[in-house]
């Protein structure tokens, strides 16, 4: 453990450390767990020697800077610190590097390995090399993307309101393969079933920059199974999604969908 910890709770300032890891564990939680009774909280302050409260306050500031947050009117705390937000914003500005620099670091503050936090099972690994690490970052990145877009659902699909992780994807806007450095930032991902991710990603249903979903009407065509569609896609049409309680889709990236995606 780094010597600053030491000191006794509630005097030493903030590590950048200690803020990476928070900021991970801010985009792990859903928005009405930022408490200091949540067992995420409890255990990080734990690891890193603080209070609950301190660490639940701590993410409170982060979401005071949240720009989807503000968007909304939706304040945090106030008082930030200037490392708070150079940190931050880091993290915001790097989604690419960042996430999987956290979970390195979550590791090691856990005495760990960052396969075993993010259930990697070993045998389908490489024994080691420049494969290996390729493919444990890929997994620790999708793993990142998912748990981030789920918690700012609150494990619900935005489309149908069903609350079931299991049965949920955390589906890109703009695809992965398209935007490199955007593929793990949250704004650029949705919580949705698989049937309805399918659509999304064929531009058979496409979600407009004011939030509201558009059906193809390519679907209308299929009048052998015109109540089918009906049920599944059509009382959907122009009705608004269920919206993240933070991490809001980017315009920008509804809109590419929108123009380059959609069967309009």
């Amino acid at each position: 453990m780094p010597s600053i910890l030491k000191m006794k709770q509630g005097q030493n300032l903030w590590t950048r450390e200690e803020l990476i890891l928070a900021i991970n564990l801010y985009c792990r939680l859903s928005f009405g767990k930022l408490h200091r009774n949540t067992s995420e909280v409890i255990h990080l302050a734990q690891l890193i020697g603080r209070t609950p409260s301190s660490v639940a306050y701590k993410l409170v500031n982060f979401a005071s800077l949240d720009p989807s947050l503000q968007a909304r009117g939706i304040k945090g705390a106030q008082n930030t610190s200037k490392l708070d937000k150079e940190i931050w914003n880091e993290f915001y500005l790097n989604w690419d590097k960042l996430p999987y620099e956290s979970e390195k670091l979550r590791a090691s503050f856990e005495h760990t390995t960052i396969e075993v936090i993010n259930n990697i099972d070993e045998a389908e690994l490489p024994r080691e090399g420049k494969t290996r690490e390729q493919m444990v970052k890929v997994r620790v990145n999708q793993n990142f993307f998912r748990r981030t877009i789920l918690a700012a659902y609150n494990y619900t699909c935005c489309i149908t309101g069903l609350q079931n992780a299991s049965l949920l994807i955390a589906g890109h806007i703009k695809p992965w393969g398209i935007d490199e450095s955007n593929r793990l930032n949250p704004r650029n991902g949705i919580a949705i079933n698989a049937l309805h991710d399918k659509a999304f990603e064929t531009g058979l249903l496409t979600i407009t920059p004011d939030y509201k979903i558009r059906i193809s009407p390519s679907l209308k065509e299929q009048k052998k199974s015109i109540e089918t569609m009906r049920e599944y896609f059509f009382k959907y049409d122009k009705k608004e999604i269920i919206l993240p309680s933070k991490f809001l889709p980017d315009r920008e990236f509804l809109e590419y969908h929108n123009n380059e995606r959609f069967i309009s």
